[in-house]
């Protein structure tokens, strides 16, 4: 007899303080539920390898997995306007049912801690979208 594997999900949050449509995903029998395995220890876990990366590469690799693993559409692009601080730069999360409100804030704000921590890395992204011109 097969051993059955039992994967924790995320709690719901309390009523009205979410729109994470996380109702609407489990009613869903095509739903991408693997954001739901994002729990809130997984959450601090992902939010303190995102402050600890420390190169332009293995930022693209942990986006690379965030995607893979839990769905999350993650975009870095610099602003189309100057580019003076890591303000400048646009982090966004695309919307997708079941990711949570603190989530989709968190993430993009710890990558901006990392990126004032790392100004190396903010010069890479912007280099990859050429606007340094491989000075």
């Amino acid at each position: 007899m097969a051993a059955e594997i039992q994967i924790v999900i995320r709690t719901e949050c309390p009523p009205g303080a979410c729109t994470c449509e996380r109702e609407s995903l489990m009613q869903d029998p095509h739903g991408d539920r693997r954001i739901l395995m994002l729990t809130q220890t997984e959450e601090k876990r992902l939010i303190a390898r995102i402050e600890a990366i420390s190169s332009y590469p293995e930022l693209n690799r942990i986006i690379g997995l965030m995607h893979a693993q839990l769905g999350i559409q993650l975009r870095i692009t610099p602003s189309p306007n100057e580019v003076k601080t890591v303000r400048g730069i646009i982090i966004q999360l695309d919307a997708q049912p079941g990711l949570c409100r603190k989530t989709r804030s968190a993430i993009p704000a710890a990558i901006r801690r990392c990126l004032d921590a790392r100004p190396e890395i903010a010069y890479a992204i912007l280099d990859s979208h050429d606007l340094l011109g491989g000075i």
